[in-house]
């Protein structure tokens, strides 16, 4: 008999966000597949979680879901579900996040 998880969600405490990191890349734009050795790094991914700290600091522009660009140094993974890659990150990790310019405004 398995043991089940008796967890079903999980929050980030203080200045945390949790990201579903995003696949590593395989090959390049252009189509070259690159071997496994010569992978690039991603550090990027969506954030799936955000502490309540983070969601009430006016300051902090992150958002649920938003996809971002992070330091993976001080990631700390978590095995939660064992096909998706999540990842606790301290805010002050998280370097830039990808945002869409609205509707109407001129490059």
């Amino acid at each position: 008999m398995t043991k089940k998880s008796q967890f079903e969600t999980i929050e980030p405490v203080g200045a945390r966000v949790l990201v579903l990191k995003d696949e590593p890349k395989r090959q390049t734009k252009g189509g070259i597949a690159l071997p496994d050795v010569a992978e690039i790094p991603t550090i990027t991914g969506r954030i799936v979680t955000i502490s309540r700290q983070v969601e009430h600091d006016e300051d902090m522009p992150l958002r649920q879901y938003d996809k971002i660009i992070f330091h993976p140094k001080n990631a700390i993974p978590v095995d939660f579900e064992p096909d998706n890659q999540l990842y606790v990150v301290p805010v002050e990790d998280v370097v830039a996040v990808f945002r869409k310019k609205p509707a109407g405004e001129e490059p």
